[in-house]
């Protein structure tokens, strides 16, 4: 069976569809994956064969763009995903969409093939969680689910593609929450790459949304950690590793993150370009600045990690049962590290526009010190152990064989 697997966005978004992906392969699936051209080797190494999307997925590193401006770069990125899956779609027989390709699924309503959506957030409203476009308050029970509702009303930087791709194909038009109901009425399945463990099933979920675990990325079969990496872990102390994902925030808060770091007696382990001289102050003895290294063999590693608390990176640093310091940003971020928090396996969250060097450093001692953040993050990491979170998915594409 060939499956189309759609992946537009950022690493987050690729590194779980490689997990995907590998499985798929395992079980003889021709797996075809569309992501972004910088995640080229990530998806062949997976055993997948990558479409790019050439478009960037934001702004030239140091424009000063305005929103408008920047939900432009986005419209133009999600207009190039939706041709790259226009491309790729010919000998497809089954398509899965992640949260910002829908479009996925009049694809295979044109090739009359079945599809499926595999989420890496929690979408469908909901009494449990905040519309995830807009997370860092919950609602409470009433205003969570109205707040989806609401959210579902509102105009995405993907909606002028996926009009495009029906027009394109032959379909008639349809709004997003038409197309939205009438997949519901269709029962179309609803994955969600999701520890149970660390988001319960909400009791107010239809029976079609399913919660499948995490889908951890293959570790690249050729990749051996660099010698100046291994030689710092074992010249001290476990140190934490700071990485702030493949969408930094921003050189303004580099000198809060400087100063926090040098104020304390810690090593780290540095990932992201802005990130690169805060390692050469700190010097060779305290930091080292390292490129793209897997989280699986890294985060255990570690005392503690600070990050943007992403879905991927939220769920890697429980797998390695290590607490975390989540600076929050945007979109689904303050409902991780919320869930961080809630599970005792992180410090409270620190919103990057918060940030100063004193709340940051006091917060790393205590990811770094803490005895209970550590068993709390343990104690999630041994619940998660024996899951498997490709297994449904898989196994529905054996029904379909």
């Amino acid at each position: 069976m060939h499956v189309l697997l759609l992946a537009p966005g950022t690493r987050g978004d690729v590194a779980p569809a490689t997990g995907l992906t590998a499985a798929f392969v395992a079980d003889g699936h021709e797996v075809t994956v569309v992501a972004g051209s910088e995640y080229a080797d990530l998806v062949t190494e997976s055993g997948g064969k990558h479409v790019a999307i050439s478009a960037p997925l934001a702004p030239a590193a140091g424009s000063t763009f305005g929103v408008r401006a920047y939900l432009a770069v986005l419209r133009t990125y999600m207009d190039s995903a939706a041709s790259a899956a226009l491309r790729a779609a010919p000998g497809a027989d089954v398509i899965l969409t992640n949260a910002i390709s829908p479009y996925g699924h009049d694809i295979a309503e044109h090739l009359g093939v079945p599809s499926a959506e595999a989420l890496l957030q929690p979408a469908h409203p909901s009494r449990a969680y905040p519309p995830m476009i807009a997370s860092a308050h919950d609602l409470g029970a009433v205003g969570n689910p109205l707040g989806g509702r609401l959210a579902r009303t509102v105009p995405t930087p993907y909606d002028p593609a996926c009009a495009r791709v029906r027009s394109e194909l032959g379909l008639a038009p349809e709004s997003r929450r038409s197309a939205q109901r009438r997949r519901r009425a269709q029962g179309i399945p609803v994955h969600h790459g999701i520890s149970p463990v660390v988001l319960p099933r909400p009791v107010d979920w239809p029976a079609a949304l399913l919660l499948d675990g995490f889908w951890w990325p293959p570790t690249p079969p050729r990749w051996t950690p660099p010698a100046p990496l291994q030689e710092f872990l074992a010249a001290g102390p476990a140190p934490v590793v700071v990485t702030l994902g493949s969408l930094p925030p921003g050189a303004s808060v580099g000198g809060a993150i400087s100063t926090a770091l040098a104020a304390g007696t810690s090593r780290f382990v540095l990932q992201g370009d802005d990130l690169r001289q805060v390692a050469e102050r700190l010097g060779p003895d305290r930091a080292l600045h390292v490129g793209d290294v897997p989280h699986a063999w890294l985060l255990p590693r570690a005392a503690a990690v600070v990050h943007q608390a992403g879905a991927g990176i939220t769920a890697a640093a429980l797998r390695a049962g290590i607490p975390s310091v989540p600076l929050p940003i945007h979109t689904d971020q303050p409902f991780w590290a919320r869930r961080l928090t809630q599970l005792r396996a992180g410090t409270s969250p620190l919103p990057v526009k918060q940030v100063t060097g004193e709340r940051l450093a006091a917060r790393i001692e205590e990811a770094a010190s803490s005895a209970a953040l550590r068993e709390g993050a343990e104690a999630v990491r041994d619940a998660m152990a024996d899951e498997d979170g490709t297994a449904p998915l898989r196994a529905w594409l054996a029904t379909l064989a």
